[in-house]
């Protein structure tokens, strides 16, 4: 709890790489793992869309 109601208070992270995992519960690790599972799809959609713009932008300075 906040010592005062004007601090913001702090979110636990949700996961840290590298963290103690033996204190967690079967049910918090299946968590984890549909969160960083999210990650991972959104980190290749991002990869994807930066690969589709590189290729067209390598494409439009090839013709030249």
């Amino acid at each position: 709890m906040a010592l005062f109601d004007d601090e913001p208070l702090k979110k636990p992270k949700p996961h840290e790489i590298g963290q103690d995992l033996s204190l967690l519960s079967v049910g918090e690790l299946t968590e984890r793992i549909a969160l960083l599972r999210a990650e991972i799809e959104r980190l290749e959609a991002e990869l994807k869309a930066k690969s589709a713009t590189k290729s067209a932008a390598e494409s439009l300075f090839r013709r030249s």
